[in-house]
């Protein structure tokens, strides 16, 4: 005769009273430590150059080459010579205003620009998004002697303008991903937003915006580190030795400092220091990249 609580064991699923046969917790364990072990193996390959590079940073100058992975002395000196011998602050301020400007410029265009080809609907709106895709077939090469001539004519050549005020235009390539993330919102937010009477600029700047937070934080990222990094710009438009930008600054630092005599440690030093806000950016920008991703969507 069963009992109530025999009726319940049986009334149990399978899976729940068969043991675990065959070893399944062991090949999980199996494929976790082997993953663990790839990405560990990838992530010392493409730090090694960082760190051979801050390693021979705190170096004196005749051991700069030499095998040792640690440095013997430790030459904390060369972070102190570089600021004395370059004016290392002055080209970070620099960098610093054209990356910023340049990050703030590109969001603003570029998010107005994507939000109109996906959002509005006008006569010639895909032939628009086309022309705009056409841009990015372009070389850089082609465009690089006329556009230096419209900043010649305005009269902004040797400044920090054409540096970044060109990112007012929008970029091709940010247009096409910022278009994408606009097409994966849902119709019902503008249709919403209408409904209550807001205009299309209210709907863009207090609706939409919020909802594309991963690919404006995106854009922000690599248009940062591309000006930061941007070396053929300044080296085209910037004479003025006060408004050398970081990358024309060690180049510059490289030919001259020492009269033909390199001060490789000096120069190590100056590139760990220009390599570091980088990385920090990078790691504060992270976390905030990944909480935008789980996040994205209607919030209720």
């Amino acid at each position: 005769m069963l009992t109530n609580g025999s009726i319940g064991r049986a009334a149990q699923p399978a899976s729940t009273a068969t043991p675990d046969i065959g070893g399944g917790g062991s090949v999980n364990w199996v494929q976790r430590g082997l993953i663990y072990g790839a990405l560990l193996f990838f992530t010392l390959l493409f730090t090694v150059p960082f760190l051979w590079l801050l390693s021979n940073s705190l170096k004196n100058a005749a051991n700069a080459f030499n095998r040792d992975w640690l440095p013997n002395p430790i030459a904390w000196d060369n972070y102190v010579r570089i600021f004395e011998e370059v004016p290392l602050l002055l080209m970070g301020r620099n960098s610093l205003i054209v990356a910023v400007l340049g990050v703030l410029a590109v969001l603003l265009s570029s998010s107005m620009i994507a939000f109109g080809l996906a959002r509005l609907h006008f006569p010639g709106r895909n032939w628009f998004f086309l022309a705009v895709l056409g841009t990015m077939m372009l070389p850089g090469a082609v465009t690089m002697v006329p556009v230096y001539l419209i900043w010649k004519q305005a009269g902004l050549v040797n400044t920090l303008y054409p540096l970044w005020l060109g990112n007012l235009f929008g970029s091709s390539f940010y247009i096409f991903m910022l278009r994408q993330f606009f097409l994966s919102l849902p119709q019902e937010v503008i249709d919403a937003g209408r409904v209550d009477g807001a205009s299309y600029y209210r709907i863009f700047a207090q609706l939409m915006l919020p909802l594309v937070r991963p690919a404006l934080l995106s854009v922000a990222i690599f248009e940062f580190q591309a000006k930061w990094n941007d070396f053929m710009g300044p080296l085209i438009y910037i004479q003025n030795p006060d408004l050398r930008t970081l990358p024309l600054g060690l180049q510059t630092f490289v030919q001259h400092l020492g009269y033909g005599q390199f001060r490789w440690e000096l120069l190590f030093a100056a590139s760990v220091l220009v390599t570091l806000p980088m990385m920090l950016l990078f790691a504060v920008a992270q976390k905030q990249f990944i909480e935008g991703i789980a996040t994205t969507g209607i919030k209720g």
